[in-house]
């Protein structure tokens, strides 16, 4: 509900309105915790949503980890397994004084750990790689502030495209019949799983290309939301 400039808007709200009364089905996909993504999904009234940079997904209650072999297991969660590999200190101690646990979101995780700086996540998996965490990977979730960006260490087998696809199998839907908006290098994936993509304007993603069927919009966050809904709709008509 705040534009790039720091206005309030109710766009936002009209695209969710939109939507609504269009049958079309609103999932928030995101790198926060469950327990925010839940109630960000309660409060607009949508009953899927996915978390933790798509290493979970839940669908009308039901959990599901998509994090491959790593799962929670002997009471102990995914998080607290990737602790325990070493990985996270590696690159804490790797790229000190340029990356650091995003505080206080990083703490309460089920699976991924949460860093904020400014590093070249490529380098960075070179680096995991390297040092036998094959099974791990940083992700660059995008800008939060000046040359600040939040990085996820997560599964390799999790992505927000992997979640996308799980959901959409779950509710049979086509691609044609679904879009995407995101504001990340790591939404960018999502593109190549739904019939039409949308970046905002606001989104940083460096020299990647846009893959076919993404398109930025004009307007950036709450914003370049609406655009995209209103487009969306518009023309699928």
């Amino acid at each position: 509900f705040r534009t790039a400039e720091g206005e309030f808007t109710l766009l936002a709200a009209r695209a969710l309105e939109a939507c609504h009364r269009a049958g079309v089905e609103v999932v928030i996909k995101s790198g926060r915790r469950r327990a925010q993504v839940m109630e960000d999904a309660r409060l607009l009234g949508q009953t899927s949503y996915i978390f933790e940079v798509g290493s979970g997904m839940v669908i009308d209650g039901e959990l599901t980890f998509l994090t491959g072999d790593l799962q929670p297991r002997d009471g102990r969660t995914i998080h607290s397994q990737i602790e325990d590999t070493g990985a996270p200190a590696l690159l804490l101690e790797r790229y000190a004084g340029r990356l650091e646990p995003h505080s206080p979101w990083h703490v309460d995780r089920e699976v991924s750990h949460l860093f904020r700086g400014l590093i070249d996540a490529g380098e960075a998996n070179e680096l995991l790689a390297a040092e036998g965490h094959t099974g791990l990977r940083l992700v660059d979730n995008g800008e939060i502030g000046p040359a600040t960006h939040t990085f996820h260490l997560i599964p390799a087998a999790a992505s927000k495209a992997g979640a996308v696809r799980a959901h959409m199998r779950a509710r049979g839907y086509s691609r044609e019949q679904c879009i995407g908006v995101g504001d990340s290098r790591e939404d960018l994936e999502v593109a190549e799983i739904v019939g039409r993509f949308f970046l905002v304007a606001n989104a940083v993603v460096g020299d990647a290309p846009l893959p076919p069927g993404a398109e930025r919009t004009e307007a950036a966050m709450s914003e370049g939301f609406y655009e995209a809904v209103v487009r969306a709709l518009a023309e699928s008509r």
